[in-house]
């Protein structure tokens, strides 16, 4: 393959990683003249000589062949050393490349420049070569790398293209394989281990469980934490001042009620200081510290990343997966500032354009792969989803605050005695905004102390003490565990999110902050025990950092793919020795979890059941003494919380699907009297199907079904956020309907 510049030829293909890009890419270098047409049932740009079309992320996965799939017919073991086949996941795609390809004289690959797009463009050029052998020798292959969808990038890339670099491609495939050898051995072990085989499986890997260790280990150390009493003195006085005893915690409730006793009277003011404090901005947005920032407004961390994405396609922000924290001289920040003066939040570009010299702030990580995340482009409200503009203005919000002052506090400490006991009020004034009149998300409120003079005396009007408890550790939110997993080495910046939406996925975590199932605790406490190392961090870690000495050409990626086999063969040894006590401990642990609370006609428990025809439902452990029973959602993974009907006394549940919202059941009786109820109403639309309701097709009817919804009229008592909330259905379309 020759690398050339990009000159006229006969036809230029240039392959990006989705279809937005392609589509954006060809606007800019066209110039608004592309003409779309349709290849193999793909969109494809073409204007000139030049053809750009967008891929849908890799085209091509890595499987095993044919006679590894059955779990049967397979020993666990044959997996780890087994050969492994790329396989086209989408020939719409392939076929499409290919057709594209046999009339090229020149292919340029232009997906996002990371490790990923990397593979993705190198299983493109793959692609072709099957289709075509010998066709790349004579064709120029170049790469264009860019950090943001904007006219001037795209044409400084295009302007100056380089190599493919094959080594971050085979570092990327690296990843891909021993993730899949590792996961498949590890998901087929203790699924046959457990029992728990078919849809039901348990799915393990190489960066889940010392991801989910993690989140268990920390819910060992609140369950085993024993809160301790403490107390603390505070007091009124009379010109509404709060002053705290200077001893801060009382461990001794007898030596803390002494001290109370003598503040009474009238307390003297005997020292008055005021300070200043400089509180600086904050650092450029790298990938973690973004998540962190979404997840403390209420964001996913897969969520968050989803749109990050999507106002990166769409030409808003920068590339969003950057270990980046400094701006690079080629990020001209008063040219960014420019550009966003038309937005919505235009004023504040204009206030930071007229300082006469911006100095970013710095972070402590500087690479060279993308710039820190930052608007590239001025938005509206109007033009974005609500979503969309939460995560664009948090951004945008964050860039600005990077060029802008430190935030400046007056700090205020005033000392009381009263009977030689001293107490201390603190307060403070905000003298300059700062940064934080843009970052609106670390707000600082004024507190000032009122005015005193030394030597001022002010009658206690309210002496208190207050008793508290030690708290244990809090669990981890998304942010804070993605924080964690970068400290350790654990996945990388790219796959942090997908393995925490892989927990909550596969039933393993709940809520955020994430509380761990019991399946969680049992597969952890078997891996623990028996093969600890798969828990471990420094095991993932170690491989991370293979992949990267891969990618920069000191070690072969075969060396790396054998190097893991060969640690593999040694934990699965550890595993076959103890697969007895492995089995038991997930057994007892999906036992625990099938467990919805005491049974409200005997008292026994109430477990998740499977009728002989392979339905659902909750069942009285007492039968056939007992034959109460409670129907439950068909389809999807049921996790148990912890969280108790006070009517009932059974655990709420939620159902868990693949590419759907979480649907929050609630109570099992509580959800079943709310369903005969609705089902038991009778009025004239009794006969009328639900999808005689216009814009509710045969999917959304059998949705509503299975949520209990089978009428109508059941559909009318219920609220259209409810049905969202049962169905899963967008709230905006169940409104479409216009049947409330």
């Amino acid at each position: 393959m020759e690398r050339g510049s990009l000159s006229v030829v006969s036809m230029h293909l240039i392959i990006t990683e989705k279809h937005n890009t392609a589509k954006r890419i060809a606007h800019i270098l066209s110039g608004g003249r592309a003409e779309h047409r349709k290849v193999e049932g793909i969109d494809a740009y073409t204007f000139s000589n030049t053809t750009v079309v967008g891929l849908r992320g890799h085209v091509l996965s890595l499987d095993f062949p044919e006679q590894y799939r059955s779990w049967q017919a397979t020993s666990v073991r044959e997996l780890i050393g087994a050969e492994v086949v790329h396989v086209p996941t989408e020939k719409r795609y392939v076929r499409a490349i290919q057709k594209l390809a046999k009339d090229a004289e020149e292919i340029t690959i232009a997906t996002d420049y990371d490790r990923e797009g990397e593979l993705i463009g190198v299983e493109a050029l793959r692609i072709i070569e099957q289709a075509h052998p010998g066709l790349l020798d004579g064709v120029r292959v170049n790469r264009v790398r860019y950090s943001a969808l904007t006219k001037q990038e795209i044409e400084e890339a295009f302007s100056h293209p380089v190599e493919v670099d094959f080594r971050l491609a085979a570092s990327g495939e690296a990843r891909q394989t021993i993730d899949l050898v590792w996961g498949a051995v590890l998901t087929r072990y203790l699924s046959i281990a457990g029992g728990r085989l078919g849809d039901n499986f348990l799915s393990v890997g190489r960066v889940q469980s010392p991801t989910l260790a993690l989140i268990v280990q920390r819910e060992r150390e609140i369950q085993a934490f024993v809160p301790q009493k403490y107390w603390e003195i505070e007091a009124t006085l009379e010109n509404d001042v709060v002053a705290r005893h200077e001893h801060g915690r009382f461990d001794d409730k007898k030596e803390a009620d002494e001290v109370l006793q003598r503040i009474v009277g009238r307390a003297t003011l005997v020292g008055l200081d005021t300070g200043r404090r400089t509180d600086r901005p904050p650092t450029p947005f790298n990938t973690t510290e973004f998540l962190r920032a979404a997840s403390a407004i209420g964001f996913s961390a897969s969520n968050a990343m989803r749109i990050a994405e999507s106002l990166y396609t769409n030409g808003y922000i920068s590339y969003p997966r950057t270990d980046n924290t400094v701006y690079p001289k080629s990020v001209n920040l008063r040219d960014v500032l420019s550009a966003l003066r038309d937005g919505e939040l235009g004023e504040y570009a204009a206030e930071l354009l007229s300082k006469k010299r911006l100095s970013p702030t710095r972070g402590k990580k500087e690479t060279t792969d993308h710039p820190p995340i930052h608007p590239v482009a001025a938005a509206r409200r109007s033009q974005l989803s609500e979503q969309e503009w939460k995560v664009y203005e948090l951004i945008t919000r964050r860039f600005f605050a990077t060029l802008a002052d430190p935030c400046i506090v007056e700090t205020q400490r005033a000392v009381f005695e009263v009977n030689g006991e001293q107490l201390v009020a603190t307060g403070l004034r905000v003298l300059d905004e700062g940064w934080r009149r843009y970052y609106i998300y670390s707000k600082v409120e004024d507190r000032p102390l009122p005015e005193m003079q030394v030597g001022e005396r002010y009658a206690v009007v309210e002496p208190r003490l207050l008793e508290k408890h030690t708290k244990p550790p809090a669990r981890y939110t998304q942010g804070a565990l993605i924080k964690k997993m970068e400290e350790l080495g654990i996945g990388t910046k790219s796959t942090r999110h997908e393995i925490i939406a892989k927990l909550y996925s596969r039933g393993y975590v709940v809520g955020n902050p994430m509380k761990p199932t019991q399946l969680s605790f049992s597969v952890i406490d078997a891996l623990e025990s028996n093969a600890p190392n798969i828990t471990r961090p420094e095991m993932t870690r170690k491989l991370e950092q293979d992949m990267d000495r891969i990618a920069e050409g000191a070690v072969s990626e075969q060396d790396v793919i054998e190097e893991s086999r060969d640690m593999f063969y040694r934990v699965f040894d550890q595993l076959e020795k103890n697969t007895e006590a492995i089995s038991r401990s997930i057994r007892e642990g999906l036992r625990e979890d099938a467990v919805l609370g005491r049974c409200p006609s005997c008292g026994k428990d109430m477990l998740i059941r499977r009728s002989r025809r392979g339905g659902r439902f909750a069942g009285c452990s007492g039968y056939p003494e007992c034959t109460f029973t409670l129907p439950l959602p068909r389809s999807g993974k049921i996790v148990v919380s912890d969280r108790v009907c006070e009517r009932h006394g059974l655990f709420h549940i939620t159902v868990v699907s693949k590419g759907k919202r979480p649907w929050r059941v609630g109570c099992p009786m509580c959800s079943f009297e709310e369903w005969k109820s609705s089902n038991g109403n009778t009025n004239g639309d009794k006969g009328q199907d639900l999808t005689d309701i216009e814009g509710i097709g045969r999917t959304y009817a059998k949705r509503l079904r299975e949520a209990g919804i089978k009428s109508v009229d059941a559909l009318r008592q219920l609220s259209p956020e409810r049905v969202s909330e049962l169905t899963g259905i967008p709230l905006s379309r169940v409104r479409r309907w216009g049947v409330w």
